[in-house]
C-alpha cells in the first residue's frame, strides 16, 4: 500500500488547487466559494521521487455533528487517522485564523508528521506574511503559491524527508504485474438524491461519501479504490446531473463538466434511479450519453424497499426503456435499497457480466456465419431502385463491441436495417445491454464488384 498524503485545513485556503497541482492535472473542482471539496479525494501520484495517494479533503470547521459542515469535519478526522503526512495549508495573504489555531493543536496532538503550507504566498511580500505561521508551533512554515507554482520544489522535498526511506520499492516485473491488473473504472451517475453516494459507502463498506437527505451534496467527482472480491475497482462517484436549464451557477456547471468527464474515464456506468420516481427524462439523457460514449451501462433501482406495487412499477421502468432506449435493449437492471444494502451484493457481479460482454471478441468466423444468416433471413432492402449488397462483417474492436460491414454501397444502408442487425447481433452472441457500434464501408472496401 502506497504512502498517503493528506491536505488538511480550513475552507477556501487553496486545498484544491494544491492537490492539482501536486497531482500534476486538473482533478478537483476549484473555485472561489467557500467549502466547495464535501468529500475526500484520492489520487496516486509522484512526489519528492517517491509515489504516493494523495488525499484532498473538506474545509476543517467546528460544527455540529449533525450538520454537512460537521459531517464533513468528521470526514477529514478519518483521512488524519489515515494519513502518513499531513500538509496543514493556511492562507498567507488572509492571516492566521481561530480555526488555523485550533486545528493546529490537533495536529500537535495526532503525532502524525505534519508540514505545513503557507500557500498563496506569491512573491516577496506572501513569503514575508507566511512568517506568521511560526506562531502555530508545526515546525518552518512552506511559503507557497498553489495557484502560480511558486515553492513547490521545496515542497516535495519536505514531503519526502517526512515520509522517510521507501521501504516497499519494486522492481520492473512488479510494474509490469500493475499494469496487467488495472482497476476497473466504474463510475455512479443520477439525478440529485437519488441515492449514488450511499450506493458508494455501502459497497466500500464505509462512510467515505458524505450523505443526508439534502440533495446536491457531492459537487466534484470523487474517485475511491476499492477491491469487490474479484479485483480492484476505481469507483467514483459524481455530482447529480440535472436538467440544463437548472444548471445555471457556475459553480454547478463546473460539477456537471466534472461528472461527463468522469462519465467518459469509465469503463462501465451504474445508473441510480429512485424506484419512488421512476425514470424521468434527465435519467434517459444519462443512459443515452453513456451508450453514445460506448460505456457498458447497469441501472441501480434505489430505494426498492419503499415500493408496494413491484410488478407495476418494474413494468413501467421496462416499458419506458424499450421506448426511450431501444439502441441498448436489454440493459441490467438490479433493484436494490442503499441505505439498507438489500440487493447491493448483486450489483457488482451484474457489473462484472455486463463488462465481460463490453469486451468480447467474437471470431471472425462466428461473425460471419451470423451476417449470413441474418442477410438470408431479412435480405437487404433496395436504395434508389437497387439492392444493397453486403458481403462480409469484421470485428475490429471490444470495448465496445465494433462491427464493420462491407459491400457495394454498403454505407447507403437505411437506419431500420442497420438497428436489424445490431438487435440479430445482440441476440445471437447474448450481448443484452451492451453498446453495440456498426459502421459500413462501401466504395473502400478492395472486393467490391461494380454494377
Amino acid at each position: 500500500m502506497l504512502p498517503l498524503v493528506a491536505i488538511l485545513g480550513r475552507p477556501n485556503v487553496g486545498k484544491s488547487t494544491l492537490f492539482n497541482r501536486l497531482a500534476r492535472r486538473r482533478i478537483a473542482i476549484v473555485d472561489d466559494t467557500p467549502g466547495v471539496t464535501r468529500d475526500r479525494r484520492e489520487v496516486e501520484t509522484e512526489i519528492g521521487g517517491r509515489k504516493v495517494r494523495l488525499m484532498d479533503t473538506a474545509g476543517l470547521e467546528e460544527a455540529p455533528p449533525e450538520t454537512i459542515p460537521g459531517r464533513m469535519r468528521q470526514s477529514t478526522d478519518t483521512a488524519l487517522d489515515m494519513a502518513d503526512v499531513v500538509l496543514l495549508v493556511i492562507d498567507a495573504r488572509f492571516g492566521l485564523t481561530p480555526v488555523d489555531k485550533t486545528f493546529a493543536d490537533i495536529l500537535r496532538r495526532a503525532g502524525k508528521p505534519v508540514i505545513l503550507v503557507a500557500n498563496k504566498a506569491e512573491g516577496r511580500a506572501g513569503a514575508a506574511s507566511a512568517m506568521e505561521a511560526y506562531e502555530l508551533g508545526l515546525g518552518d512554515p512552506l511559503p507557497v503559491s498553489a495557484e502560480h507554482g511558486e515553492g513547490f520544489g521545496e515542497l516535495h522535498e519536505a514531503v519526502a524527508e517526512a515520509l522517510g526511506p521507501d521501504e516497499n520499492a519494486r522492481d520492473d516485473e512488479d510494474e509490469e504485474e500493475d499494469t496487467a491488473n488495472r482497476p476497473l473504472r466504474l463510475a455512479i451517475l443520477g439525478r440529485p438524491n437519488a441515492g449514488k453516494s450511499t450506493l458508494l459507502n455501502t459497497l466500500v463498506g464505509e462512510e467515505r461519501m458524505i450523505t443526508g437527505p439534502e440533495p446536491g451534496l457531492t459537487r466534484d467527482a470523487i474517485p475511491v479504490e476499492w477491491h469487490d472480491g474479484v479485483g480492484p475497482v476505481r469507483l467514483v462517484d459524481t455530482a447529480g446531473l440535472r436538467r440544463k436549464a437548472r444548471v445555471n451557477e457556475k459553480l454547478e456547471q463546473l460539477s456537471v463538466y466534472s461528472s461527463i468527464e468522469a462519465l467518459k474515464q469509465a469503463e462501465a456506468i451504474i445508473l441510480v434511479l429512485d424506484a419512488q420516481l421512476g425514470m424521468e427524462e434527465q435519467d434517459i439523457r444519462i443512459a443515452r450519453l453513456a451508450e453514445r460514449e460506448g460505456r457498458a451501462l447497469i441501472i441501480a433501482l434505489n430505494k426498492w424497499d419503499a415500493i408496494e406495487d413491484r410488478p407495476a412499477a418494474r413494468k413501467r421502468l421496462d416499458d419506458t426503456l424499450t421506448a426511450s432506449l431501444a439502441q441498448m435493449k436489454g440493459v441490467t437492471v438490479v433493484p436494490i435499497s442503499a441505505a439498507n444494502g438489500r440487493g447491493v451484493d448483486k450489483l457488482m457481479p451484474q457489473v462484472r457480466k455486463v463488462v465481460e460482454l463490453w469486451n468480447r471478441r467474437v471470431p471472425t468466423g462466428a461473425l460471419n456465419r451470423w451476417f449470413e444468416d441474418a442477410l438470408e433471413r431479412h435480405q437487404p432492402p433496395l436504395v434508389s431502385g437497387r439492392r444493397l449488397k453486403l458481403r462480409y462483417a469484421t470485428m475490429p474492436k471490444a470495448r465496445p463491441p465494433t462491427i464493420i460491414v462491407f459491400g457495394t454501397r454498403a454505407e447507403q444502408t437505411p437506419l431500420d436495417y442497420q438497428r436489424y442487425l445490431v438487435n440479430s447481433f445482440r441476440e445471437a452472441f447474448g450481448m443484452p445491454g451492451v453498446p453495440i457500434r456498426l459502421n459500413f464501408r462501401g466504395t473502400e472496401n478492395p472486393f467490391a464488384e461494380e454494377d
